[in-house]
């Protein structure tokens, strides 16, 4: 399985849903229990795991290994098993490590499928909220909540005027920058949960999502969900948001433009 084909996609996009029950599956019988946290930045931060992070990312690698034997996989607490295949996993076990730890439902499993760098298919599971969002294909993604399947659309008729802005910053952007900003931070009204507000946006509850600092890990899984949705993503100065960094997702062009210039002042 070395190109790239519909039939191809279908055989990923149904490992996809099928991982998202399993992974939730996992969690009720073997992680649903409080875990300690160690600080893995070492005095510098807090960038916090636990032993449930290396125990979903073991499964998860498991999953891909056994299905698809010559893929790439990149975790964030593994690391990189390299192969010469064109297609590559990346793995973020729990996104939101810290709402797991005090028990906000908020946190996610995040996998992507990239094909040559580019992420082509994604999956969001979060196993307390009993739902998870993933894509088929370039324009079809859903959520699947209590069983339930729906196809997701961002809310494309957003305006600048009644725009509604999550965001967080996570101790990344300097008060020096944030003062050169202020109307962003007039327009970040809502908080930014993990990757549930990302979420969110593809249902078209919030309007636009930015952060700073991510990985790839916390990003690749979010970008083919949201794109097929209808959603635009960029980092802060206008590059493809899969190389991670400061990001941007927005309902819809227009508003995109708006924010990245509105925001240039803080690249500075």
């Amino acid at each position: 399985m070395s190109e790239l084909n519909s039939k191809n996609i279908n055989i990923f996009a149904g490992f996809l849903n099928r991982l998202a029950k399993d992974m939730t599956r996992f969690y009720y019988l073997k992680l649903n229990k409080p875990f300690k946290a160690i600080n893995k930045s070492k005095g510098k931060g807090y960038d916090p795991v636990t032993k449930a992070d290396r125990a979903f990312e073991k499964f998860i690698r498991n999953k891909i290994h056994k299905k698809f034997p010559t893929h790439e996989i990149i975790g964030e607490e593994f690391g990189r098993k390299k192969t010469k295949s064109d297609f590559t996993w990346v793995i973020d076990p729990i996104d939101g490590t810290r709402s797991f730890i005090i028990g906000n439902p908020t946190w996610s499993n995040l996998v992507a499928l990239n094909y040559k760098g580019n992420p082509i298919l994604g999956l969001a599971n979060f196993p307390e909220l009993n739902k998870y969002y993933f894509n088929t294909s370039k324009k079809n993604s859903y959520v699947v909540e209590k069983g339930k399947k729906r196809k997701l659309f961002v809310n494309k008729k957003a305006n600048f005027k009644n725009i509604k802005v999550a965001g967080a910053f996570h101790g990344w952007l300097s008060l020096k920058k944030q003062s050169k900003i202020p109307k962003v931070l007039k327009l970040m009204q809502f908080p930014c949960f993990d990757a549930l507000s990302y979420a969110h946006f593809c249902e078209g509850k919030i309007d636009l999502v930015m952060q700073c600092q991510n990985k790839i890990w916390d990003v690749h899984a979010l970008i083919p969900i949201i794109s097929a949705a209808g959603g635009v993503s960029s980092t802060w100065n206008n590059k493809d948001a899969k190389n991670a960094g400061n990001v941007l997702f927005s309902a819809n062009k227009t508003i995109h433009k708006k924010m990245l210039k509105l925001l240039k002042p803080a690249l500075k």
